[in-house]
């Protein structure tokens, strides 16, 4: 059987740059994203240069409901996926009682009620047929609650979390569930304020297929989580060696803009 594959934010970033590497190595692909036009020409782009089944959706998933249809969509049009990236999610930065509540609403059912939604449903589908791989798109922020990031973090720590409590419970099921944690990334996400901060200026954003090319081979034959980059695996073990209360201190000093 070929693997089907389906990736959530499949259109920029992270998303496309995983999508682009899985069609050169010949796998079916679902690209879901928000923007119609952008999926259509990815779609015309690897059908021609790589000869494979590519299906797009639109579909924005910061509304947790359409995650229950996209599954529903996918069902009714007999697709069998075998692999599922939760690649879509957005973030604010900015003070926490300043920045819009309609927007870290958005954000929490992004990047958290319609990852659990994909992989309860998916998950559920691939335990029955006992095959399947799922992996969760995470952050170095995961480890380190960040200020000015507080909605994110909170947000990446829950994914982190809660893929690996999933990944243990599925464990012999033949289920493989991940969670790939990439520090900063060249990607939209990043914004010219976040930039300006001491913490992008002292870890520089990677291009977006540096972390793709880690997610793909975690994807498809990794376990666990994968943390890209040696100076993001330091910074990420910090919190064990250093006290809180300093760590917050210093993390606090980073977030912020430099002079």
């Amino acid at each position: 059987m070929k693997d089907l594959v389906l990736i959530t934010g499949a259109s920029t970033g992270i998303g496309y740059e995983m999508a682009k590497i899985l069609a050169e190595r010949k796998f079916d692909l679902v690209l879901v994203a928000r923007t119609a036009d952008k999926l259509e020409y990815l779609k015309q782009e690897f059908t021609a240069a790589h000869a494979i089944n590519v299906r797009i959706i639109v579909k924005d998933l910061s509304k947790p409901e359409n995650a229950v249809q996209l599954y529903e969509h996918i069902k009714s049009e007999g697709l069998e996926v075998t692999m599922l990236v939760n690649n879509a999610g957005m973030g604010v930065y900015g003070d926490f009682v300043e920045t819009p509540l309609s927007t870290e609403l958005q954000m929490i059912g992004l990047n958290i009620s319609s990852l659990v939604t994909l992989t309860k449903l998916f998950g559920h589908d691939m335990r029955q047929k006992g095959y399947g791989r799922i992996m969760n798109v995470a952050s170095l922020l995961s480890f380190l609650p960040f200020p000015y990031y507080s909605v994110y973090s909170a947000t990446k720590a829950f994914v982190l979390a809660f893929s690996e409590t999933v990944a243990a419970e599925l464990e012999g099921t033949g289920v493989i569930v991940t969670a790939l944690c990439p520090g900063p990334v060249d990607t939209q996400f990043t914004t010219t304020e976040m930039l300006k901060t001491n913490a992008y200026k002292t870890n520089k954003p990677i291009h977006p297929s540096i972390v793709a090319k880690a997610g793909v081979d975690l994807l498809t034959k990794g376990k666990g989580k994968k943390i890209v980059g040696f100076t993001n695996w330091i910074i990420s073990n910090l919190p064990r060696v250093m006290p809180d209360f300093f760590m917050m201190k210093i993390k606090k000093k980073l977030a912020k803009p430099t002079n």
